[in-house]
């Protein structure tokens, strides 16, 4: 059998890995876009494979660079199963509706421009049908269970912490030779520790293995007591100084962390008497989500939800999704927090806020978040000043802070932990994925210091035989 390699390799985006079966069958595990890169736009715009080929789809979770791709992978022939746990279900349909949305209002922009040059418009790359073709292939699986695929083919799942409903996805083929071969999918492999999820569970020995490596070069910071820093940050910039945070954050997990934080805070009476905004109607949906999947969190959130009753709603907190309510927000001079999408404020209604609040000294961006070089978050924390934002210049007079301990990912140290499930004399290679080249040569030295003498770093569109 065969796997190719068709995103994730020179960059942390773009999911997408083809296995081709000795039966002929073709699997396609993630089919995400690619984000925040120079050329994304040119590498979305297809797909490097015939679609109509493609058996069945297995979505290790719901984020963007992993899912973002599947509608227009339906528009272009896909009939077969698309498989994925019921809350990544649950997020998919909220994201994959906002990706459409966010497509045809981006579009707007660049087709006038193109009109006024005389050129043709630029079509979406998939539309909210699409999407909801999509939607109607997709099979909840049981991770409790092995899914059995023509006798031939044995699937596993294993929750890895990452955001809500991920899962590192373990593949048994039978050969026809009736010889076996394993292959395991770690997914984006989250912390031990997280705040919300359980630590990821160690899946099952394979021959050969695709692993993340986002941190493979770096360690996390030290894990610290977050109501404790947020309440020190709320009552420097809110009560002292009567200023404003604002706070870019991911609609799934991060701004959910971020509002647990401060609901303990709440129950404990030291959260200042000030007003916290959500205003994101994706946050609001994913947070909802959140919470209908409460299964699915650690035992530490489960006791507090016990004695709190709602993790994610407090006195003080308001969503917002009405768009007029969210304009008001900056011409209401009180001291308050507002958290919005999107995480890397290159889009979103937390672009208006920050480009409404850069011009005082009383106010605080918090950025908690990974961000794309070039991005608006990644200019905020390298200190560009002034900064470009719609078009216009602004001068930066309102104050930078980023909390470097946030993160969904596991640093090298946790992915080499998470990889103690795998047995360095019985596989036959880890191929890496889903990091800077820095990150990925840095990890294949680190495991092969464990005793993983194979370590291979695939280019894009590169094929293997397993």
């Amino acid at each position: 059998m065969e796997i190719t390699f068709y995103g994730a390799t020179e960059s942390v985006t773009g999911s997408k890995f083809l296995l081709h079966t000795d039966y002929g069958t073709k699997i396609l595990i993630d089919c995400g876009l690619f984000q925040g890169e120079t050329g994304s736009a040119f590498k979305n715009d297809k797909l490097p494979f015939d679609c109509s080929t493609i058996d069945y789809v297995f979505l290790t979770h719901a984020h963007i660079d992993h899912s973002g791709l599947l509608p227009m992978l339906v528009k272009y022939g896909f009939k077969g199963k698309v498989y994925c746990t019921s809350s990544t279900l649950d997020l998919l349909e909220i994201l994959l509706e906002d990706s459409a949305n966010i497509q045809l209002q981006d579009l707007r922009y660049v087709n006038r421009t193109r009109a006024q040059k005389g050129l043709e418009p630029i079509e979406p790359i998939y539309d909210i049908n699409d999407v909801k073709n999509l939607l109607d292939k997709i099979e909840i699986v049981d991770i409790d269970s092995t899914l059995n695929i023509n006798q031939k083919i044995f699937v596993n799942f294993f929750p890895n912490g990452h955001i809500l409903g991920s899962v590192a996805i373990h593949f048994t083929f039978l050969k026809k030779d009736k010889s076996q071969v394993s292959v395991l999918f770690t997914g984006d492999v989250g912390r031990p520790k997280d705040t919300i999820f359980p630590p990821p569970v160690l899946p099952l020995g394979a021959d050969y293995v695709i692993c993340e490596s986002t941190y493979g070069n770096r360690l996390h910071s030290p894990q610290v007591d977050l109501e404790v820093v947020l309440r020190g940050i709320i009552e420097d910039t809110c009560l002292y100084k009567k200023g404003k945070i604002i706070i870019p954050a991911f609609s799934v997990d991060r701004t959910q962390e971020i509002i647990y934080a401060i609901d303990r805070m709440d129950t404990h009476g030291t959260l200042p008497p000030i007003k916290v905004y959500v205003d994101s109607p994706l946050s609001l949906k994913a947070t909802r989500i959140m919470d209908k999947h409460r299964n699915e969190f650690n035992k530490e959130i489960l006791d507090y939800i016990c004695r709190d009753g709602a993790p994610f709603e407090f006195k003080n907190l308001i969503y917002i999704s009405d768009v007029e309510e969210s304009k008001a927000l900056n011409n209401n001079s009180e001291p308050c927090v507002i958290i919005s999408a999107s995480g890397m404020a290159d889009a979103g209604r937390v672009k208006h806020h920050i480009k409404n609040n850069l011009n005082s000294d009383r106010n605080l961006i918090l950025l908690v978040g990974y961000a794309t070089p070039h991005s608006l978050a990644w200019k905020l924390r390298s200190g560009v000043n002034p900064l470009r934002i719609f078009g216009e210049y602004y001068e930066v007079n309102a104050r930078v802070q980023s909390l470097d301990f946030f993160s969904a990912h596991a640093d090298y140290l946790e992915l080499i932990e998470y990889l103690k499930s795998q047995d360095p004399k019985l596989n036959k290679s880890i191929f890496l994925v889903h990091g800077s080249d820095g990150a990925k040569e840095s990890f294949a030295l680190k495991l092969n210091a464990e005793g993983f003498n194979n370590v291979i770093i695939p280019e894009f569109s590169e094929s293997f035989e397993l």
